[in-house]
């Protein structure tokens, strides 16, 4: 048996107001709304779906999961775009060699944000 990621599920108190923002984020749309109790994105960049759940409370502390996105435009200009709309910012991280940011979305999701992956140096 083989498994396939089918979509990335965040528990939210706002679904539909999370699933809007991504989708302008990432250029896809709100595919589907189901009165709001799971709002599911999908199209533009992204290769899979992107689902958001309503609960009554999101599960404290640090997301177990989250979203490496990698910026195709420059990873310094996409950043600033991000926080324009809303992200802030976490930590920036990397070297020389390997540059990621880590922001969060409005509700406090982190996820992480890469100039394209290249090989390691050889050594």
């Amino acid at each position: 048996m083989t498994l396939t990621v089918g979509m990335i599920t965040t528990d939210t108190t706002d679904a539909e107001a999370l699933a809007r923002w991504w989708a302008e984020q990432t250029g896809a749309e709100v595919a589907e709304t189901n009165e709001g109790w799971f709002v599911i994105v999908r199209g533009g960049t992204l290769p899979v779906w992107l689902a958001f759940q309503k609960v009554e409370e999101v599960t404290p502390g640090k997301n177990r999961l989250h979203l490496d996105l990698t910026a195709s435009g420059g990873l310094d200009t996409e950043v600033e775009r991000l926080l324009a709309s809303g992200a802030t910012l976490v930590e920036r991280r990397g070297d020389e060699h390997f540059r990621w940011v880590t922001l969060a979305d409005p509700q406090g999701n982190q996820f992480c944000v890469s100039g394209p992956h290249a090989p390691a140096p050889e050594t």
